[in-house]
């Protein structure tokens, strides 16, 4: 009989794996339209939709292993990072979804929201988040939207040796910046960041320093989600640690 694996619970939703199928149920299902229709239509492989009944959508499971995780070392390949960040090309140089992503503004209002409430509650100490605030700032501007995942994460994409077999978890997929997408797949691996955009092509038009203000901007905005939904952001490796690093310089 095959077990019941909780992949990941929190207040917002939930994912249990049986077998080689996802059940993931989520309290908002416009979430859930945004990431069946978003799977549909990318360029780029991702899972098999099986069926949906509100407020569960079944998912086959994608080949292959995650490029890696937040707070550990990699153990992939050159060549696979550099297959993913072709495949984040693929992705951003596709058709843009005729849904609404999010603007300057509303980026900006958050970053003012998270940062007070950071600064409010001791969550971080002032100058780290002052510092970060400062890096994170220069995001800010406007940008050529692009179609993006918008939650890129490491451990969202697979890989089989050196190819790309899948990207999963689409609810946050938008009209939006490219750079975004790139600061998310590297964050916590600033190593990686040349592999990704060699992969990505020499002909794009990457600033480095907008990935690294992502970097800060990113990390600022999650550490209380993170928190408050039962996770540890001050996990070795992981956002206070990148937070930490943006001011050390001890990224590229």
């Amino acid at each position: 009989m095959e077990e019941i694996e909780v992949v990941v619970a929190h207040r917002e939703r939930a994912t249990l794996r049986v077998g080689e199928v996802f059940l993931k149920v989520d309290a908002d299902q416009a979430r859930t339209d945004v990431e069946v229709e978003a799977m549909g239509r990318a360029p780029i492989p991702t899972p098999p939709v099986l069926w949906r009944k509100p407020p569960v959508l079944a998912i086959g499971a994608v080949p292959g292993v995650a490029l890696g995780r937040l707070g550990e070392v990699s153990g992939a390949s050159a060549a696979a990072w550099r297959a993913a960040g072709a495949t984040v090309r693929r992705l951003h140089d596709a058709p843009l979804p005729p849904w609404p992503g999010r603007g300057v503004d509303e980026v900006a209002a958050r970053l003012n929201a998270e940062c007070e409430w950071l600064l409010a509650n001791d969550a971080l100490p002032a100058g780290l988040v002052a510092g970060n605030r400062r890096i994170a700032e220069v995001a800010l501007r406007p940008w050529r939207p692009a179609f993006i995942h918008g939650d890129l994460q490491v451990a969202h994409v697979f890989v089989n040796g050196d190819e790309v077999t899948g990207v999963i978890d689409w609810s946050e997929a938008a009209p939006g910046d490219a750079h975004y997408d790139l600061a998310t797949l590297t964050l916590g691996h600033p190593e990686r960041l040349g592999d990704v955009l060699t992969g990505y092509g020499a002909d794009a038009d990457v600033d480095l320093e907008l990935i690294r203000a992502w970097w800060s901007l990113r990390s600022l905005l999650v550490v209380r989600w993170l928190a408050e939904n039962g996770f540890d952001p001050a996990l070795p490796g992981c956002e206070v640690d990148v937070l930490r690093a943006q001011l050390k310089g001890d990224v590229e």
